[in-house]
């Protein structure tokens, strides 16, 4: 188990997540990144307060939509090239985050295909709102 799940804002949360997302994007600061787009995995995580996401009429309203998650990584990938993955990271976090529900969020992201003897780089960022 993470340490981080022992962090005390996170206590009575429920844990969201996207696994292994693959899209293809416009990023990085070479010029061959530049010239064509390239695979980026995420890995989104939402740590929800139990009392904004329990159910009590099985009704998808009544919690975090997963759509919702993905729509926000589509629409920041679809404003174009973007150069750095902590850019990405940090952006697509903050956004996450701004959701009334949200109480805390963990991205990261993945490049597959940079290093023939890797198996990706990448970059993670967690954040919590502000109590």
């Amino acid at each position: 188990m993470s340490s981080l799940f022992l962090h005390p804002a996170l206590a009575n949360c429920r844990r969201l997540f996207l696994r292994n997302y693959e899209v293809m994007s416009n990023i990085g600061v070479h010029d061959f990144e530049k010239k064509a787009e390239q695979r980026v995995v995420f890995n989104v995580e939402l740590f929800i307060p139990l009392a904004d996401s329990t159910p009590m009429r099985d009704q998808l309203s009544e919690v975090v939509d997963y759509d919702f998650i993905r729509e926000t990584i589509e629409s920041r990938i679809a404003q174009g090239h973007v150069q750095l993955q902590e850019t990405l990271c940090d952006e697509i976090a903050r956004t996450l985050l701004a959701h009334p529900k949200v109480r805390a969020v963990q991205v990261s992201t993945q490049k597959p295909d940079i290093y023939p003897d890797c198996e990706s780089v990448g970059v993670e960022v967690f954040q919590i709102k502000a109590a």
